[in-house]
């Protein structure tokens, strides 16, 4: 069965409901046949202690959005999905506005998938790569 872009991109905000992604308000907002884009506001919430984006939440979303397309691009009536591994590279710090993290496929196996997740800023500068391994592992274990 086929899901129209709004339909997946409603799911995927409506699972993060008590979550880290609510929590962080990390939200899918662009979805396509090999990328899925989320977004998350930089407010003092996810300071580090010198009052710019941490980091850890660039990774949180980073991983989320890696980690919904991993989700969406599998069949999930018979896998599960888990992240396994996560680089990063910050490149530019940010004060404010919003990031945004697309998620494309470097290489996309039964077993495994790489994900390459660019984290750009309201003015579309880089601030951060990753990298995304994820593990589909069956739910009949």
């Amino acid at each position: 069965m086929q899901f129209t872009k709004e339909e997946v991109l409603a799911e995927a905000n409506r699972v993060s409901k008590n979550t880290l992604m609510e929590t962080l308000e990390i939200e899918m907002i662009d979805f396509g046949d090999d990328f899925l884009t989320a977004r998350m506001p930089v407010t003092p919430k996810v300071y580090q202690p010198d009052g710019i984006l941490h980091g850890g939440a660039t990774l949180a979303l980073a991983e989320s959005v890696g980690s919904f397309a991993a989700h969406i691009f599998v069949d999930t009536d018979k896998v599960f999905v888990r992240g396994i591994q996560i680089t990063a590279n910050h490149i530019k710090a940010v004060k404010d506005g919003y990031v945004y993290a697309k998620a494309t496929f470097l290489h996309r196996g039964r077993t495994t998938q790489l994900l390459n997740i660019e984290v750009k800023d309201d003015h579309d500068n880089v601030i951060c790569i990753c990298k995304l391994s994820t593990i589909s592992l069956s739910k009949n274990n």
